[in-house]
């Protein structure tokens, strides 16, 4: 679960200190020894103007720290905080299990849906176990043997994105990760069922799309999407991985980026400070979404619901001769 703001980033710290400050005084308060009543509440003002300079003019880069932020909400926090009777399906029949992605079925207001998402570890030790949130191929074929299994049973899939990208290792190439994630992009075109893909965090190449090709793709306000890591398109194009900031105003994988080149239907808001601030607010607004898209495609029948995700992906892009 998010355990809060313990970790903060350089750009938060002032808030941070402050918000320290204010809880400091409000314990000697509470002791009643001195009021310090009026400086309280001096201070909250000041920290509410403080919190919205900050995060009303984030840069792309700012963007994607929160977007890597350890006391954001992960997959998991929002399967407790949004669904029940979750019940977890592993292991893809062909290799073996890969926790980087979990998998199962839950019910959202009583009603059954496929849950598919990344996830990521806050330990040394879960992050090891998770392998950072970077699947293998078993990983992702797995997730096509769920997709497929909530397609025969007709319930609607619901996956969530948050990955630096796959796993570059030799196992995983050896493995056939390319054709892992090229069969899931296949396969998921083609499902006739509704799928809601919704960015967390970190979207990242074909890491991220191989769960990700569904009739609505929606993004949280401080998540990102893009064909590769700032740090790493930074190495290709300026030879220097410091140089990430310039790479993420290059890339352009923000989610109001997006949302403005269509890529994207729909921003969700965070709580003030992002969602790690206020991971149960984060997640109601995220429900609501979820359940508004899920109400839209109950409408459409299966073949209209496969030809609507193809029209949604063929529209991508522009193309222009010369």
């Amino acid at each position: 679960m998010a355990t809060g703001t313990g970790y903060a980033l350089d750009f938060e710290r002032p808030l941070i200190e402050l918000e320290k400050k204010i809880e400091e005084l409000k314990v000697l308060s509470e002791s009643g020894s001195v009021d310090f009543s009026s400086e309280i509440s001096r201070l909250e003002k000041k920290a509410k103007k403080l919190q919205t300079e900050i995060f009303s003019d984030l840069s792309r880069w700012q963007v994607v720290q929160l977007s890597r932020h350890s006391a954001r909400p992960y997959f998991l926090d929002y399967v407790q905080y949004l669904f029940t009777d979750f019940f977890e399906l592993c292991g893809d029949r062909r290799f073996g299990e890969d926790s980087s992605i979990v998998g199962g079925f839950a019910r959202l207001d009583g009603k059954p849906v496929m849950l598919i998402g990344h996830q990521k570890g806050r330990s040394t030790k879960e992050n090891m176990a998770r392998n950072f949130g970077m699947p293998r191929p078993e990983g992702y074929r797995k997730a096509l043997r769920l997709m497929e299994l909530a397609e025969r049973l007709e319930k609607p899939i619901l996956t969530f994105v948050d990955t630096p990208g796959a796993y570059p290792g030799m196992g995983a190439e050896e493995r056939g990760q390319a054709e892992a994630i090229a069969v899931n992009l296949e396969v998921m075109s083609r499902l006739k069922v509704p799928i809601l893909s919704t960015v967390i965090g970190e979207g990242g190449s074909g890491g991220a799309l191989a769960i990700g090709v569904g009739n609505r793709v929606l993004m949280m306000q401080n998540s990102v999407y893009s064909v590769i890591t700032p740090e790493g398109c930074a190495s290709i194009l300026f030879r220097d991985s410091a140089q990430a900031s310039k790479a993420a105003d290059a890339l352009k994988l923000t989610a109001k980026d997006l949302l403005g080149m269509k890529i994207i239907d729909e921003v969700i808001a965070e709580p003030a400070g992002g969602a790690h601030r206020d991971p149960v607010k984060a997640a109601e607004g995220l429900g609501k979404v979820l359940r508004k898209h899920l109400s839209e495609l109950s409408e459409l029948s299966p073949e209209e619901l496969v030809k609507d995700r193809y029209d949604k992906f063929r529209a991508l892009g522009v193309f222009s001769g010369h």
